[in-house]
């Protein structure tokens, strides 16, 4: 009775703290009292009840027979949405608070909200090498359920809550992507219904142009519904070297030699400095030499980043066998490094034994309780961004990184690359070897001014055919962002389903009038098709050349 006394107490007292202080205060200067406290046990609420609920989906096997009702309960809204006028956009019901990325979008409460109830995985076929899920089902979901009957994904994407349809609609990229591309790349085919509510399936030989488009449109051309993707045999541990690098000449050629070396199942490579960095390769195994055994994913190990910080202080290589679900989830409990930011003592091994069992608290939650007054300030004195570069411009993209934004550490990955139609795609008629550059957490430039300097971050990924990952803030006018992607396919695309109703990308006048103003709000937010501000964009559908559509399929 004691312990629940005495938190009781503590619960109250702080409760009057808030009182006394105002919540805005404690939300701003005391956040980790508020998480620690509360988002903390409410995350781990969250985890238990959709642990519990995907178990016993599982056993009683009825997200099969429910999926085919719950499309067609989608198409039923989209054409009920039809028959009172199409007079807005349609959008996913889901809260914007619960994706994972910073931004909630305003555009939830103006457009037309389509439920849409698809989180589980529908079916694995070991003979075909497929699994079939449904665009909320999550990379913990998937692990759990995969490596469980000795199968994985080859890009599995590293924090537990990102969704199939976000990695799909979005991109999604892991320390495996040097040998499978992107997340999109690995999906064969997907499912959707579209604006009129037909049900269209789409392959690289079956509608073609739209399964090439979907990655990247942000939910442009329709409800995504279901996605098949490849999975591959699984072994029990990942064999993880370590080696630390020092001179940035040195860190480049090495990450790029790594890279290239078919042998290394998994490379990834976290940079402290402009001059310091550790690279990592691993390679799948069966077997374990047990004194070298790192279950880094239990709550009370360091966290990962820490951890391999450690090789560099001390100047020494290592060799570790991390167990796969593990090491795949290796930076969810700090969020890559962000946690730091929220409980400064986070790492600290006596909050790690007490308290680490609930970490990490949920991205949405932090989301849905930050406030517009520090939503503000995260904008404009905390970045979040993944820039893909050739990898040929290694050297050059980590001087302006550090040059514009110096935030440490880096993440990078490397990633291939095919040349396949999109809006992604090599400058060449060939695949080439690119790196995802992750900068996450507070700038350290003097006058850092959001605005102008990821502009300039911008025009530098742009000038050496690199791309921006469209998760996060955007500050590309129409003509800079149609620079980067390749909008080749939406002509068509356009011209096979009518699209007069996609929202144009026209600067708006209250916009034109932010920009006289110095608004730091990103013009993206507001003009480019294929960010968030335009997620799930009526499409009519009234075709020159039909697309295949499908009848839903039906399960025993």
């Amino acid at each position: 009775m004691e312990p629940a006394v005495s938190l009781a107490v503590c619960a109250l007292l702080f409760l009057l703290w808030v009182r006394v202080k105002g919540l805005e205060f404690v939300l701003i200067h005391q956040r980790w009292v508020f998480v620690c406290l509360f988002l903390l046990p409410l995350s781990l609420i969250f985890d238990i009840y959709y642990y519990v609920r995907a178990w016993v989906v599982f056993k009683l096997s009825s997200a099969p027979r429910l999926h085919e009702q719950r499309v067609r309960d989608i198409q039923k809204q989209v054409r009920e949405w039809k028959e009172q006028g199409s007079k807005t956009f349609m959008c996913t019901g889901r809260p914007g608070w619960l994706t994972v990325s910073l931004r909630v979008g305003k555009y939830k409460k103006t457009h037309k909200n389509i439920m849409i109830n698809l989180m589980d995985i529908l079916e694995v076929d070991t003979k075909k090498q497929i699994v079939r899920v449904e665009p909320l089902v999550t990379m913990g979901q998937v692990t759990a359920l995969l490596t469980s009957i000795g199968w994985t994904l080859p890009v599995l994407p590293e924090l537990d809550d990102l969704t199939v349809g976000g990695l799909i609609m979005g991109t999604g990229i892991e320390s495996s992507s040097h040998k499978y591309g992107l997340f999109q790349h690995i999906c064969t085919a997907y499912e959707l219904v579209l604006a009129d509510g037909s049900f269209v399936r789409c392959t690289p030989m079956e509608n073609s142009d739209l399964f090439y488009a979907v990655p990247w449109s942000c939910g442009t051309l329709g409800f995504l519904v279901a996605a098949e993707i490849r999975i591959i045999p699984a072994q029990k541990y990942i064999k993880l070297r370590f080696e630390p690098v020092r001179g940035l000449e040195a860190i480049c050629d090495k990450f790029t030699y790594e890279s290239q070396r078919p042998e290394n199942h998994f490379v990834e490579g976290l940079l402290y400095s402009l001059e310091e960095a550790v690279i990592m390769t691993g390679v799948m195994t069966d077997e374990a030499e047990p004194s070298k055994l790192n279950s880094i994913g239990n709550y009370y190990k360091p966290w990962f980043f820490k951890h391999v910080e450690n090789y560099l202080k001390t100047n020494r290589e290592g060799l570790e066998y991390i167990p796969l679900r593990h090491y795949y989830h290796r930076h969810t409990r700090s969020i890559f490094w962000e946690l730091q930011d929220i409980i400064p003592f986070g790492n600290n091994p006596i909050f790690r034994y007490l308290f680490g069992w609930m970490v990490p608290p949920k991205i949405s939650l932090l989301k849905l309780t930050q406030g517009e007054t520090l939503r503000k300030l995260y904008e404009q004195h905390h970045v979040v961004q993944d820039m893909l570069v050739p990898m040929k411009c290694l050297p050059q993209a980590l001087h302006t990184f550090h040059n514009d934004i110096n935030v440490y550490p880096i993440w990078l990955c490397p990633f291939i690359l095919p040349s396949q139609p999109g809006l992604v795609h090599p400058k060449g008629d060939e695949a080439e070897l690119y790196v995802d550059i992750g900068a996450y957490g507070e700038p350290r430039v003097k006058h850092f001014e959001a605005r102008s300097c990821m502009r300039q971050l911008e025009k530098f990924v742009r000038s050496v055919h690199g791309f921006q990952m469209l998760y996060a803030d955007c500050y590309m006018d129409r003509e800079e962002f149609w620079e980067m992607f390749d909008g080749s396919l939406t002509p068509s695309l356009r011209s096979t389903t009518r699209s007069a109703r996609l929202p144009g990308t026209e600067p708006e006048p209250a916009q034109e009038e932010a920009d006289a103003r110095g608004d730091p709000v990103p013009r993206a937010r507001r003009h480019l098709p294929f960010t968030q501000a335009w997620l799930l964009c009526q499409i009519h559908t009234l075709r020159k050349k039909p697309l295949q559509k499908h009848p839903l399929p039906t399960w025993p």
